[in-house]
């Protein structure tokens, strides 16, 4: 496993300068947010797709500092019914597919992104089978709508050897383990799952239960934690509308990692022992700290329980 940052953190810094500071706090790779909603403060895939000179600053940003990518990141509703918005998040994806090997990886991290219903102009996230009206909105998103989408991106993916890592995140229509293995089975093997705890611990799923059920469909990996109030959602259950700044009042809120209540040598072991060593990618999203401070406090964690090597082949000691 090699630690890694998500670069939105650190967008208040040009890029060779974000690096320099990844790679002195201890970093090894930069997840590279180019589009979509991490937004283009240190790339811009629209750019990067179009220029071999656009490329080849970015590789030797990365080459000076000693740093490499772990991923290419476009979070974006590629199938939101504004079709507008559907079209600037897919010409992003298959971009940054297309462009992802120029700049030495082959993982692009997105959304499966979420449908709306036929005549709609928002997405409609789907909770509850009843009424029967979102059964069946359900079923014509999933057959009609997310399905065929990633079986045409599955197979761009497929043609230029990369991984789509989907983040399974509330809101979208692959948001836990089951959705995930339900598209990849449909979809083929080119989409799998980035798994950010952060998302999952809410919702009151087992981080390691859900790392070995994945298995090899986890692609990638964010390191972020949540910490969820007890008092708050004794009272008023798990789903909050209310600001992520409201801390006091929120049933839960996203953390530095170690400061939630993710079990993170558990999920390390977890990871190791379903074989996967890729990119830990740190994601700092903390309402009580500052970026900077969080994220060198979760680089420091990380170091100390990650493995390095994958020794799940072979029982030394015996």
């Amino acid at each position: 496993m090699k630690l890694g940052v998500f670069s939105p953190v650190l967008a208040d810094m040009n890029l060779s300068d974000a690096l320099a500071f990844l790679h002195k706090a201890g970093a090894e790779q930069m997840e590279l947010g180019c589009g979509g909603f991490p937004g283009t403060a240190h790339a811009d895939i629209n750019e990067l797709y179009k220029s071999k000179t656009a490329i080849e600053k970015v590789n030797e940003a990365f080459k000076k500092n000693e740093m490499s990518i772990s991923a290419l990141s476009v979070h974006g509703n590629v199938i939101h019914p504004v079709k507008a918005i559907a079209e600037k998040a897919t010409n992003e994806l298959i971009y940054a597919i297309k462009t992802a090997k120029k700049l030495g990886c082959d993982r692009v991290v997105t959304f499966s992104g979420c449908a709306g219903d036929k005549k709609s102009e928002y997405p409609n996230w789907i909770t509850c089978p009843w009424p029967n009206d979102f059964s069946e909105l359900l079923q014509w998103q999933w057959d009609e709508v997310l399905i065929p989408y990633w079986k045409n991106i599955a197979h761009i993916a497929e043609d230029e050897g990369v991984k789509v890592c989907l983040e399974m995140h509330p809101g979208f229509m692959v948001y836990g383990v089951e959705s995930m293995l339900k598209l990849r089975n449909a979809a083929g093997n080119s989409i799998g799952a980035n798994l950010d705890p952060s998302h999952l611990i809410w919702q009151g799923v087992n981080i390691a239960d859900a790392v070995r059920a994945l298995g090899d469909a986890i692609f990638f990996f964010h390191a972020k934690d949540t910490d969820v109030n007890r008092t708050n959602t004794n009272v008023n259950g798990v789903l909050d509308t209310k600001s992520y700044a409201d801390v006091l009042h929120r049933s839960w809120v996203f953390r530095t990692v170690g400061y939630g209540n993710g079990d993170w040598r558990a999920i390390i072991s977890a990871l190791a022992s379903v074989g996967y060593t890729g990119a830990i990618s740190i994601e700092h999203e903390d309402s009580l700290m500052p970026p900077k401070e969080g994220l060198l406090k979760a680089i420091k964690y990380l170091k100390e329980i990650i493995i390095s090597e994958n020794n799940t082949v072979a029982a030394w000691w015996i």
